[in-house]
């Protein structure tokens, strides 16, 4: 908006890590194990166990609906593990723990309320560590924790789940787990091995979840943005073609599918006629709301009030307490009287130029307000009057011309200066659209036909007639 406010020294060899403890007592943690760990040499056992794997890689390779993805693991892992119960259970910090997949042996789903051992779960959780829990006797089930020994549990196994972080930076955060009530089942370090290797491919089936769900979002987003862009297209005011003594004419180009650009002209009593132009901060649905609401209220004062100063306070009083801290809008506003003079109100907007066709000469109308957005109470007054002879224009426009990149150069901006001596080659045009083409191709062929911003430029001639 114009409103401006030695080199590392070599790491020491790391040692070998010394061959993995023993499996410690009941609800100790296990070691992480390595992604061959679960082989036991046994060639058939072996094999089956890699078929499983590479089904499971397929499956999450190929799937693109994901609860039964997550059924079909969790009912592998009760399969190779010779559990009893396996859950996939999620953790959100606002409501905590939650069970989003529970099934019995047999591939069946747990009926009734699902109860597990909270207390492994969130040490698997802090830790993000594997745990491998035997249990004998009461004691050591009471050690787990009261659901271990309500549930009479003998053998528990679970291992963290972390997803890569999505777009607001947010992970998906849980455990694989599954437990046994058989006295004779033990797992052992394969066991657990092999059971956290099943665990990746949720972890990768639920990143890949948020990632489909994020590319149908961005394409909903994307489609929004193109209706919005359409409805504000349409809704863009034409060409005035019954001004009299004044010739006008207006171009526009956002710089993605909404703009936060905007200019108007509205017929007033008397036969003056309003003009403005605004600019609202940043892109998307957001600035494109306020630039609607604004160009209504605009519109509507116009028509009931000849004091540009009064319309600008009441629409700041009415928009500024509903825009973010991190949107404004700069406002320029003109009523063009048939003699020729122009009240003006310049809000923090991109000083517009007046070109004489007398003298050749260009002269800017400076901002003597704040935008719009940063005093909700400002008492806006009227800048000063101004008057076109015939031949002259007023030429209004947003940041986004003056602040094009050179092609050659992107530390270039087209800058105000440059800009005055652009309309200063081709004020002499027939008409008020020849002049807006020949400055809009002067800034394109400048900036290589990119636009980081939006565009706006509105002319008006005077006529005299």
């Amino acid at each position: 908006m114009f409103f401006r406010r030695k080199k590392e020294p070599p790491k020491p060899p790391v040692p070998e890590s010394p061959p993995p403890p023993p499996p410690g007592p009941a609800g100790t943690r296990s070691p992480s194990a390595d992604s061959t760990a679960f082989l036991t040499g046994n060639d058939g056992l072996d094999r089956r166990t890699i078929e499983i794997l590479l089904r499971g890689i397929a499956q999450v390779s190929e799937s693109r609906d994901l609860e039964p993805l997550l059924i079909d693991i969790v009912d592998t892992s009760i399969e190779v593990t010779g559990a009893e119960r396996g859950l996939l259970i999620l953790h959100d910090d606002q409501r905590g723990l939650s069970v989003r997949v529970a099934r019995a042996r047999g591939k069946k789903p747990v009926d009734g309320q699902v109860r597990f051992s909270t207390s492994i779960v969130r040490r698997v959780l802090g830790d993000l560590e594997p745990v491998r829990a035997q249990v004998s006797s009461d004691s050591e089930a009471l050690e787990l924790g009261t659901s271990v020994y309500d549930l009479k549990l003998r053998a528990v196994m679970c291992v963290p789940l972390v997803a890569n972080a999505g777009p607001e930076g947010q992970a998906e955060r849980g455990v694989l787990y599954v437990d046994s009530k058989a006295a004779t089942r033990e797992y052992s370090q394969k066991d657990l091995s092999l059971f956290a290797a099943l665990s990746q491919y949720i972890r990768i089936a639920l990143q890949n979840a948020r990632l489909h769900i994020d590319s149908v979002e961005k394409a909903r987003l994307q489609q929004s943005l193109e209706i919005a862009g359409q409805i504000q297209r349409d809704l863009m005011a034409e060409q005035p073609r019954d001004v009299a003594g004044y010739d006008i004419h207006g171009w526009y180009k956002p710089a993605e599918g909404t703009t936060g650009d905007f200019y108007d002209f509205v017929k007033m009593r008397g036969g003056r006629h309003g003009v403005f132009v605004g600019d609202v901060s940043g892109h998307g649905i957001g600035p494109a709301l306020i630039m609607a609401e604004a160009k209504s209220a605009l519109r509507q004062g116009l028509k009931l009030l000849d004091d540009p100063a009064a319309i600008v306070r009441s629409v700041c009083e009415d928009l500024g307490p509903r825009m973010e801290d991190n949107l404004f809008l700069t406002l320029f506003v003109a009523v063009l009287a048939p003699d020729g003079s122009i009240k003006t109100l310049n809000a923090g907007h991109t000083p517009p130029l007046i070109w004489r066709a007398a003298t050749k000469t260009v002269e800017s109308i400076p901002g003597h307000a704040p935008a719009l957005g940063f005093v909700d109470d400002f008492p806006y007054e009227d800048g000063p009057v101004h008057r076109l002879e015939p031949g002259d224009l007023l030429v209004m426009l947003t940041d986004g011309l003056v602040e094009a990149r050179s092609i050659a150069d992107p530390n270039v901006l087209f800058g105000e200066e440059r800009m005055q001596e652009c309309l200063a080659r081709h004020a002499k045009g027939d008409d008020a659209r020849s002049v807006v083409e020949c400055v809009i191709a002067e800034i394109l062929e400048f900036a290589g036909g990119k636009r980081e911003d939006d565009m706006t430029l509105l002319v008006v001639r005077r006529t005299g007639t």
